[in-house]
């Protein structure tokens, strides 16, 4: 099963008239968007549109979700079949707060260096649930429009000839069995409380973990449902465009034998996790993995998944190599991590979510300013009289994602 990406570069967006999409210009007709949403889900009480494009003096507050508008050409199953990219452009939600840990992506200055969305063309739903709403029934609403819109964005570039068609190749790929073996296990939250992941339209917690065609998770299979603190968490665009599956599909069978993706979750209770643990590491040694890499997300609880992973792969005979940000405390002398395993010996550390950042006003606010006081890395008193704030890299979403989806870098000194 081949899976064709058509990807149509997006270099321009604006509001205004029929929706359509010429050369490389999408054009967005609100009112056609807006009544689609509204028709949507009854208990949207108000949807409206904005564009946040780089390098704008633009500050996009209570952010839920980032999702690459996609369609598909055919009736084919995730994973196979002709998908429709649109590259350069991404629907964001956000709005009044659902769970405290929702984020900030600024468009320019110094916050945009933290954040890779700042690159892209923003159509931003800031929607508005009828009073009484709950907060998981809120999070479900603004998901489902999240993911509409892009569905519309994507459809009005189906009938357009794509920029780029690329083949993403896996298992027809010939591989020369002396290569190194090397497994990819991915964690994702599953935790209910907002902190949820979707796998294939279902909630992820009854089905993992379970191996997966990689390509799965970038046609669209995993869609994310949680309010989990933005930094590390992994927004369905983060999921779409996966850089370790797509690292280790360049180099399946030439580089090395790339065996397959494990997906497995990160519950609760603790025998739940040493269970999910104990399953996620037999499926990674039954694909005959020699190496593996771990992703986690989220942070606190999640680390003990992470070492009772780490811990039963090396002990298993499979050398593994996770990424994880730090919780270090904001001068990075505190513990980085929750928990820890003499067999964790191999981790790459995607940032410190303490480090606090001083953020300018800007010209235009999007989004409830004063819940910047109630995120995850902000603080009482952190906005000034002038719409400037400090927070922590904590608070800006993509910051220190622990997929390396992310602008952070370091250096020995």
């Amino acid at each position: 099963m081949t899976l064709t990406v058509q990807t149509f570069a997006v270099s321009r967006v604006s509001m205004g008239g029929a929706s359509d999409f010429v050369q490389g210009h999408l054009r967005i007709d609100p009112e056609a968007l807006g009544s689609r949403l509204r028709n949507l889900e009854p208990r949207i009480e108000d949807a409206r549109l904005h564009l946040a494009h780089p390098g704008d003096a633009t500050r996009l507050l209570c952010c839920k979700d980032v999702v690459q508008p996609r369609f598909k050409l055919d009736a084919k199953a995730p994973g196979g079949g002709h998908l429709g990219v649109l590259d350069g452009v991404a629907v964001v939600t956000c709005g009044p707060i659902v769970g405290f840990q929702e984020g900030i992506i600024d468009m320019s200055g110094p916050g945009a260096d933290y954040t890779p969305f700042s690159r892209l063309h923003l159509v931003v739903l800031e929607l508005q649930v009828k009073p009484g709403t709950r907060p998981h029934d809120h999070e479900a609403i603004v998901r489902a429009a999240g993911l509409e819109a892009a569905a519309y964005l994507g459809e009005v570039c189906a009938e357009a000839a794509p920029t780029e068609t690329q083949e993403v190749l896996w298992n027809e790929v010939a591989v020369d069995e002396r290569l190194p073996r090397i497994a990819y296990v991915c964690m994702v939250l599953t935790q209910g409380l907002l902190h949820d992941t979707y796998l294939l339209g279902e909630n992820a917690s009854g089905t993992i973990p379970r191996v997966l065609d990689p390509r799965i998770v970038l046609d669209n299979g995993v869609v994310s449902g949680n309010c989990v603190s933005a930094c590390d968490k992994n927004t369905t665009y983060h999921h779409q465009n996966n850089p370790i599956i797509r690292l280790l599909l360049d180099g399946h069978g030439k580089r090395w034998n790339f065996v397959g993706l494990v997906m497995t979750n990160v519950p609760t209770r603790l025998a739940e996790k040493q269970r999910s643990a104990e399953i996620a590491v037999s499926l990674t040694r039954e694909l005959g993995a020699r190496a593996v890499v771990v992703s986690k997300e989220g942070f606190g609880n999640p680390d003990a998944d992470l070492m009772m992973l780490l811990r039963g792969l090396e002990l298993g005979g499979v050398k593994a190599v996770a990424l994880s940000d730090e919780f270090a405390g904001a001068d990075g002398g505190s513990q980085s991590l929750a928990d820890s395993t003499s067999h964790a010996n191999a981790i790459v550390s995607t940032g410190n979510a303490n480090q606090r950042v001083r953020l300018p006003p800007m010209a235009t606010t999007i989004g409830p300013l004063a819940d910047a006081e109630r995120l995850a890395g902000g603080y009482a008193g952190n906005l000034g009289s002038d719409g400037s704030m400090e927070v922590e890299l904590q608070a800006i979403m993509g910051a220190t994602n622990q997929l390396g989806f992310s602008n952070l870098s370091c250096r020995e000194v």
